[in-house]
């Protein structure tokens, strides 16, 4: 079996998951980690059996991939190098800390032929990836991401840390540029948006409106999804979709839909509402994710979530924290 080198840069929590899914995908040959920290590192490495690479101009040559799981603020200086070496490169998203880097970062991987994939996990989710995206062409989209307070992610707005997922949801549903953003946002424990709503009008009539807050008691990964005869929900917490659909029905034939709803008539014709639970075979989002990045290597093909999808994702996220400053200077300006 075709196997490609691998090293992980950042072996923190979210580093370390990397290492045992990548433990877990036959095609990855993992054989290297780098860490800013050294006892961390050389304790991770002996732990999973792996060479510890103090500097990471050492651990691009050990491998021909690498996935940078550093703080956001990092994510340009790493990724820079790596894509300048023709290594290819997964980085979790943001994929930088702002649209230059991550502008500058996609031209690097064009101009060294570089594969690049940034890390929207949501992409993965079962949830997600059960959908049918022939089918999908919503015109109103609401989605509600909370979480609790964790200080790991405190370190940019909540539009960064959290929101963004569901930014590279929307832009991968709706495929139309956006006309307009209206968003707001609250500082409560960090220095920056704990709390941020923003509307997003589409091109073709879509409109979507986000909320991500990181300072909910419950936690909340859910979008709904309305079109034209069709409704989606899907949990994102949970990894399943529920998607009900009208659906033309014979004048002869029996109503069978499980739900009370049954038949109705709409301009004339009976239809009848369908209603099916879907979800991915591979419920680990993250092992999904690193084997799509894998098989994209191997293949030398487009990954599913490209260095271009994560700068837009980027792109909007900025936009949203544009606005939210501009409202804040009406309201300071009162």
């Amino acid at each position: 079996m075709e196997k490609i080198k691998v090293g992980v840069a950042g072996v923190g929590k979210l580093g370390t998951y990397h290492i045992q899914n990548f433990m877990q995908i036959p095609s990855a040959s993992l054989v290297a980690v780098h860490d800013i920290n050294p006892e961390r590192g050389n304790k991770v490495a002996e732990e999973f059996g792996l060479k510890y690479c103090q500097a990471f101009e050492s651990l691009i040559e050990e491998v021909e991939a690498v996935t940078i799981a550093v703080p956001t603020v990092n994510h340009y200086e790493l990724a820079a190098q790596a894509l300048r070496s023709g290594r290819s490169v997964f980085i979790e998203k943001p994929i930088a800390a702002t649209v230059e880097e991550g502008q500058e970062l996609v031209d690097l991987s064009r101009k060294n032929s570089a594969l690049f994939q940034a890390g929207h996990i949501e992409r993965f989710n079962p949830a997600f990836r059960g959908l049918n995206l022939d089918d999908m062409n919503p015109m109103f989209i609401e989605a509600h991401r909370l979480a609790s307070f964790d200080p790991r992610g405190s370190d940019v707005a909540v539009v960064l840390d959290l929101m963004i997922h569901d930014i590279d949801l929307v832009n991968t549903l709706v495929r139309s540029p956006i006309q307009r953003i209206d968003a707001s946002g609250v500082s409560v424990i960090s220095d920056s948006e704990d709390l941020a709503n923003a509307r997003l009008q589409f091109e073709n009539g879509c409109v979507a409106n986000l909320t991500a807050s990181r300072i909910s008691f419950k936690k909340m990964r859910k979008m709904r999804l309305f079109q034209p005869d069709s409704y989606t929900s899907m949990d994102l917490l949970q990894g399943v979709s529920e998607v009900y659909r009208l659906q033309n029905l014979p004048k002869d034939a029996p109503a069978s839909s499980p739900i009370p709803w049954g038949v109705i008539e709409k301009n004339g014709v009976r239809k009848q509402i369908s209603y099916v639970k879907v979800q991915a075979e591979e419920k680990n989002a993250l092992k999904a994710e690193l084997q799509s990045f894998v098989q994209a290597n191997l293949q030398n093909e487009r990954p599913v979530v490209s260095g271009e999808d994560g700068l837009l994702a980027l792109q909007v996220a900025q936009q949203i924290l544009d606005q939210i400053k501009l409202n804040h200077s009406k309201v300071s300006m009162v």
